[in-house]
Parts: C-alpha cells; sequence; structure tokens
C-alpha cells in the first residue's frame, strides 16, 4: 500500500459483513486503514465488527468498533463523537449502510417503504448531519455515499419490484448533490458511488444460478466484488479526488449505461 489515507480519520458504516466473505463495507474499511487511515467500524452488530476489527489490527492497521443503529439519531450524534475522542479529528464518512425491502409501488406495505427511508436516506441524513460540523473543525474532509444502480435504473428480480429500496437509495444520490453544493466552501466533497450487481455475502442467499444469471448481465461479463466498490472508495477519501464532488461513479462493469437487470 502507498499511504494514500495517511493522517486521515475514517468512519465506514455497515463495516462488517453479513456472512463469509467480502462485502463493500468490509473491502473499504480494510482498504481504509491499509492505506494509513485510523477506521472507526459501525455496526449494529458488535460481534460482527469485532471479528473485521481483529482482521485489521491482524495487519497493522488501526481501528475500533462503535455499535450503532445509523437510523437512530442519537446513536449516531453518539458515533461521530466517539471518532472525534479516539482520534482527533474526522476526514472521511462513508455512509454504506444500506436495506433492502420487496414490493412495487403498488404493493409495497407501509412498513417496508418506512423502513427503506428510515435506514438508507434518514441513516445518510444523520451520518452527514453530525459529522460534516466536525469536518470543518480539521479543515474539510470527504463524504462518500453508497447507492447502486437501482437508483437510476429500474430493477425487477424475479417478478418482484423493488420501490422503496430504489427510491430510498435514489434519494442518497439527490442528498449527495445538496450536500456537496452545500458544503463546498467549507472544504467538504459529497461524491456517490453506484454499485452494480457486485458479489457480495449480502446475496449469496439467492444461489450459484442467480449468480451466474447476474454475471451474464454486466456489459464486461466479469463479476464484481466488494474490492472494485473498495477502490472507488479510496479514491473518492484521498486527496487524489481533490477536485471531485457532486459525482457519482458507476462501479457496475457497464450495466448502468449498456445492460440490463436479469429477471
Amino acid at each position: 500500500m502507498t499511504g494514500r489515507l495517511t493522517g486521515k480519520v475514517a468512519i465506514v458504516t455497515g463495516a462488517a459483513s453479513v456472512g463469509p466473505g467480502v462485502g463493500n463495507g468490509k473491502a473499504i474499511a480494510i482498504l481504509f486503514a491499509r492505506e494509513g487511515a485510523r477506521v472507526l467500524l459501525v455496526n449494529r452488530s458488535e460481534s460482527h465488527a469485532k471479528q473485521l476489527e481483529s482482521e485489521i489490527q491482524a495487519e497493522g492497521g488501526v481501528c475500533s468498533v462503535f455499535a450503532a443503529d445509523v437510523s437512530q439519531r442519537e446513536q449516531v450524534a453518539q458515533m461521530i463523537d466517539a471518532a472525534v475522542e479516539r482520534y482527533g479529528r474526522l476526514d472521511i464518512l462513508c455512509n454504506n449502510v444500506g436495506i433492502g425491502g420487496a414490493g412495487t409501488t403498488v404493493d409495497v406495505t407501509e412498513q417496508v417503504w418506512d423502513d427503506a427511508i428510515r435506514v438508507n436516506l434518514k441513516g445518510t441524513l444523520w451520518c452527514c448531519k453530525y459529522a460534516i460540523p466536525h469536518m470543518i473543525r480539521s479543515g474539510g474532509g470527504s463524504i462518500i455515499n453508497v447507492s447502486t444502480v437501482a437508483a437510476v435504473k429500474g430493477m425487477r428480480r424475479d417478478r418482484v419490484g423493488f420501490a422503496a429500496y430504489s427510491a430510498s437509495k435514489a434519494g442518497v444520490l439527490g442528498l449527495t448533490l445538496s450536500t456537496a453544493a452545500d458544503f463546498a466552501a467549507s472544504g467538504i466533497r459529497a461524491n456517490s458511488i453506484i454499485v452494480g450487481m457486485v458479489n457480495t455475502p449480502a446475496v449469496a442467499k439467492f444461489g450459484e444460478e442467480a449468480r451466474e444469471k447476474r454475471r451474464l448481465a454486466v456489459p464486461l461479463k466479469k463479476e464484481g466484488t466488494g474490492w472494485d466498490v473498495g477502490w472507488a472508495a479510496v479514491y473518492l477519501a484521498s486527496d487524489e479526488s481533490r477536485w471531485v464532488t457532486g459525482a457519482s461513479i458507476p462501479i457496475d462493469g457497464g450495466q448502468m449505461s449498456l445492460g440490463e437487470f436479469p429477471t
């Protein structure tokens, strides 16, 4: 590693994977630490985050765990304060938490809709709200919001719609643009990663046949991984992207512009 994030302090929400393998949050957290950042690993499950903490520390990285539900405003405020108390500043916020939720516009339940908005969109809002003042005091910072191709391209799988998921993640893109415009003069950069159909532990439950369909739906005909997402996050967190804000970067093998979702 080249120390691209040396001296920086980062928060990664949804850092630990839900099962064996490497999800987006885990890859981001590991690469941040390898590049020299001190990382606060945020998860609702403290035990999962502790496992990731051990992996990073075994490589010589600096990190610690904070258990929090990002949809809860008070817990987010405590999370941000903990990062600053432990490491003295805050430079990078990666909002990686996200939940799904099936249902079309006609049949989605109110509970599914409310949960998706509460976690995916409102959770991102709370994290930005409490992080930005500390970033300004640190001289600026980088906010990286993780969205999805489903936010910009309709998604349907096995005749099941994802209206709540798509709408909440589209909201994240809009929030990113607003944040970038509002705080550019304060040295805050805000960008989004639009994630395609990468193979992560969260999608392992769909099985190998679905995995192959997903691969074939990608124009590059290659399977993406959490590491592809992680390297994009490293770029956006580093000074290499110092002149980039308000951008939405697709990490999708070309699917957003050329491909179709498997059905």
